[in-house]
């Protein structure tokens, strides 16, 4: 089972104050301006010289872990779709866009379905190409292409026929 009480598994749920020396910042994962200035604060507190910051951003996922996890069984459709109503990032950013005049609700809408359809046409192209050589999984990931995951080596990667 993927779901079980959060202090079954670890000492401390408050994961932003687990750093003991480093200091941590608790910030709402589903705001948008939240996470924005939390960035900011944690980008010039570290590049001021002062050192690493811990940062747990508070989400909610609306579907399950996994495709074999509808995330119903820990959950009714009812909290996820109140969450969905309260906290939604895209939806409380489009409101407050709407609220203080910066864009028409036409403007969204079309902004909206330019993203869908670039969405559309860059799924269409890529289940039209080729899937990739597993020579191009650690690409771009590891300088100089070196692997430095124990367990993770490229002679232990399984690839099914």
């Amino acid at each position: 089972q993927l779901a079980c009480p959060l202090d079954l598994g670890c000492h401390s749920v408050t994961y932003y104050t687990r750093g003991q020396f480093i200091p941590g910042i608790l910030v709402d994962g589903m705001d948008v301006f939240a996470v924005k200035e939390a960035m900011k604060h944690a980008s010039d507190y570290c590049r001021a010289g002062n050192g690493p910051v811990v940062m747990e951003l508070d989400a909610y996922r609306y579907s399950g872990h996994s495709m074999s996890d509808p995330g119903t069984t820990y959950r009714t459709r009812e909290e996820v779709q109140g969450v969905r109503d309260i906290r939604d990032p895209i939806e409380k950013l489009r409101k407050k866009i709407l609220q203080k005049g910066i864009f028409s609700e036409e403007y969204l809408k079309n902004i909206e379905k330019r993203v869908r359809d670039e969405v559309d046409a860059a799924l269409e192209e890529a289940k039209a190409g080729q899937e990739p050589p597993v020579s191009e999984l650690w690409k771009d990931t590891y300088p100089h292409d070196e692997v430095a995951i124990k367990g993770c080596e490229k002679d232990m990667i399984h690839v099914p026929n």
